[in-house]
């Protein structure tokens, strides 16, 4: 009898084709290409946010001012009845000069309103917004 011997080859579980690992590393390079864009991207908004929010704050008092001037409004008198308020309502813990932000200019003068940010000692930063009646200017 013509007897074969049949043998099992052992079976490397390591063994990978070469396209195979070709394709796991080009996955890993784009993986750590895609985390590392990301990490950049936050790194750079977070850097710009401040220097962009200065900028949209004095744009926003810049534009403020500009139609408060184009209303022929005082602002030094604004400015005054700000800071008056500002010590009524935080007492002497108020800091710096408030800044004028939005002006309100409705249909006859004792409807204008003009909003304010004040700063405090305590670091916090608050809105204080001013009515016009007989043309003086006060709390709203």
């Amino acid at each position: 009898m013509n007897e074969r011997a049949y043998s099992i080859g052992i079976v490397n579980p390591i063994a990978a084709s070469t396209l195979g690992i070709v394709l796991v590393v080009v996955a890993v390079v784009i993986v750590l290409l895609v985390a590392g864009g990301y990490a950049a991207a936050t790194r750079r908004a977070e850097k710009s946010e401040g220097a962009l929010q200065r900028e949209l704050q004095q744009a926003e008092r810049e534009l403020a001012e500009a139609h408060a001037n184009d209303k022929g409004w005082d602002p030094e008198l604004l400015a005054s009845a700000a800071r008056a308020a500002a010590v009524e309502r935080f007492g002497d813990a108020t800091v710096g000069d408030p800044l004028l932000v939005q002006v309100l200019d409705r249909p006859g003068t004792d409807a204008d309103q003009a909003v304010f940010r004040v700063q405090t000692a305590d670091g916090g930063e608050h809105r204080i917004t001013l009515g016009r009646a007989g043309g003086v200017w006060g709390p709203a």
